[in-house]
């Protein structure tokens, strides 16, 4: 294995060189990326310098077992050591695999969360609230940013559907699981004889794309701008400062209007528009390689059902990994890594699977 990594101290002098020329500081993007690597390189070299010392040890007792001159007590002792130099070995070889999995690019990236009520009329749209709220609160329990960017709210208190950008570190990779088919299952307050209903809200986690990544031109969009909706009082404008825009070669189209601003609106806009179309190409390339999807905690594909959120029992069912809780209540005010760690767990497993 360390014939891998013949190279890692020179690496890692090597990004270290560049993080030290000024004339880095004044390029933000390449600055940042070069931070991130350096971390990543540095966390291998220390993998590996534990690997190796882990190796000496290890050949140091074998050493005295055989020696026959030694003392029968000491290479008893070596020889129990050995078995857990030899354990402690298994399990640092399997961190360093999992460390040099294929990262995937959108790890770090900040991202969109889009939330829609599906089948069950207000229970669904009560439910977006109570998804975003629990995401909300996972997001101030990470120290990551939720600036919402276009919502439709409900006169009962929910939403027919609402998006933020959650901005952090490594947003993407915990939250990237959390596309598909959420269902819930509870009984309605406007249900008289205590009835449960079973409704159901989709959600979409897309990355935030970089113009680089996704240039979109101006003149391919259909702009138009409206007076704000909602459901009345304050936070309906009385300008027409909202903002939709028509992607016309793929038809996406994306509205904007919880800013007072129609310039805002449209920036925000155009920002949900090139996540989209970065999730639309992403999905197209995910498509064609279709054993990709063996290494994936689902397919990622929003119209499968991924969830179920039962409030009678307080049970969370994650149907991909046959995940059962009994922490809905803890769940739902944001206590979510109880879901998340496994999800990520069971797609570490099943990636090193396909590596071998």
């Amino acid at each position: 294995m360390l014939d891998k990594f013949k190279d890692v101290d020179e690496k890692l002098a090597t990004l270290e060189g560049r993080l030290a020329d000024p004339s880095l500081i004044n390029n933000q993007s390449e600055y940042q990326k070069v931070v991130r690597e350096h971390a990543q390189m540095s966390r291998l070299a220390e993998l590996t310098s534990a690997y190796r010392k882990l190796l000496q040890e290890i050949d140091d007792n074998r050493t005295i077992i055989q020696d026959d001159s030694e003392d029968e007590e000491l290479r008893e002792l070596a020889k129990l050591d050995l078995e857990e130099l030899e354990q402690k070995k298994e399990t640092l070889e399997n961190d360093i695999r999992l460390f040099l999995l294929p990262k995937d690019p959108n790890d770090d990236k900040n991202t969109f969360l889009e939330i829609r009520a599906g089948t069950g009329g207000d229970e669904a749209a009560l439910f977006v609230g109570d998804l975003f709220r629990m995401y909300s609160r996972y997001a101030e329990t990470m120290g990551w940013n939720v600036e919402i960017m276009d919502s439709s709210p409900l006169g009962i208190g929910g939403f027919k559907e609402i998006i933020a950008l959650i901005s952090g570190d490594q947003v993407f990779s915990k939250l990237k699981y959390e596309s598909g088919v959420h269902r819930v299952q509870r009984v309605p307050e406007t249900e008289a004889q205590g009835r449960v209903h079973t409704s159901a809200v989709t959600v979409a986690i897309l990355p935030e794309a970089d113009e680089v990544e996704v240039d979109v031109d101006m003149n391919e969009l259909k702009i138009d701008v409206y007076r704000s909706s909602g459901p009345g009082g304050q936070s309906v404008n009385t300008t027409d400062s909202a903002v939709r825009i028509t992607h016309l070669p793929t038809g996406l189209v994306v509205t904007c209007q919880d800013e007072k601003s129609q310039h805002k609106n449209k920036a925000k806009a155009l920002t949900v528009l090139r996540a989209r179309l970065l999730d639309q190409i992403q999905q197209e390339q995910h498509d064609k390689i279709s054993e990709d999807r063996k290494s994936q905690v689902g397919s990622g594909d929003r119209s499968e059902r991924i969830r179920t959120y039962n409030f009678p029992q307080g049970r969370l069912t994650d149907h991909r990994i046959n995940l059962t809780l009994y922490k809905l209540d803890a769940i739902m005010n944001g206590k979510l890594d109880e879901v998340i760690f496994p999800l990520i767990t069971h797609d570490q497993a099943e990636k090193l699977k396909a590596l071998e």
